[in-house]
């Protein structure tokens, strides 16, 4: 059975997993982003640009993504390319990062998908010093793009 492509896109952040060939053999191929613009009302003003706590979560949750990886007998591999240059929802500012893996379990891209979404919030929050109440159930990309947009009119004062 071919392995399946799994989306979680908003105007904050996307979560891809897709399936891929890399030196002939099938693999996912991993991709992932942050929108730096929309998450600077939360951001603003905790670190400079080089730290920040958008890019710098996302950086940690792929190293988890690895680690899972790894644990589930799967083998990460950085890769350089484009595979990921159409997902990007808007004409913001935006950081990404791709990763091939190999062997990976065929439930393997649902996992990584729900891992990643509230793992990239708490860590993106806490380095924000900011408190965040995640929904209790996983929310929809839609659903949760207008969660964030209420914490950044929070950060604004607007709300």
């Amino acid at each position: 059975m071919p392995m399946q492509s799994r989306e979680y896109i908003n105007d904050f952040l996307f979560f891809v997993v897709r399936p891929g060939k890399r030196d002939g053999k099938e693999v996912l191929i991993y991709c992932s982003g942050v929108n730096i613009s929309r998450f600077f009302p939360i951001a603003k003003g905790r670190h400079g640009i080089a730290s920040s706590p958008v890019m710098r979560g996302l950086q940690l949750v792929n190293l988890d993504v690895r680690k899972l990886a790894l644990s589930k007998g799967a083998a990460p591999v950085t890769i350089r390319g484009n595979e990921c240059a159409d997902i990007t929802p808007t004409m913001d500012t935006w950081y990404t990062e791709l990763l091939a893996i190999e062997n990976a379990p065929e439930s393997f891209a649902d996992e990584i998908i729900s891992y990643c979404v509230f793992s990239l919030l708490e860590k993106i929050f806490k380095a924000s010093a900011r408190p965040l109440k995640l929904p209790g159930e996983f929310p929809t990309p839609y659903y949760l793009q207008v969660f964030l947009e209420a914490e950044c009119d929070k950060c604004l004062g607007n709300g």
